[in-house]
């Protein structure tokens, strides 16, 4: 199991419609995530940061991250997501979401 941190921020006007939609989250995203062997999977907001946590069980992380891509109804929840966020100052190129470094954990 891998543990992955990410960081985006969301547009200050979209934080309500946001957080109104992941509190109602359409069934086929949470199975294609599921299906894409992350578990585990919290998001969390401070001001119009977001902090995204999950835990990735699979062997080929960049498979499944294509399977998500690909899946038709996860397709139509970023058209409404994406247009709420905007990724952080200094992200890499063609990122979205910003891959963050853990720098420490305990059990």
């Amino acid at each position: 199991m891998q543990r992955y941190g990410q960081v985006i921020k969301v547009k200050p006007e979209a934080v309500t419609e946001y957080e109104h939609l992941h509190a109602n989250v359409w069934s086929g995203v949470l199975s294609t995530i599921y299906d894409c062997n992350i578990r585990n999977y919290s998001i969390f907001r401070y001001d119009t940061w977001l902090f995204s946590y999950f835990e990735y069980v699979g062997n080929d992380f960049a498979a499944d991250m294509q399977k998500m891509a690909a899946d038709p109804i996860t397709q139509k929840w970023w058209t409404y997501t994406d247009a709420m966020q905007e990724p952080v100052p200094l992200h890499k190129e063609g990122d979205w979401w910003t891959m963050m470094k853990e720098v420490f954990h305990t059990e």
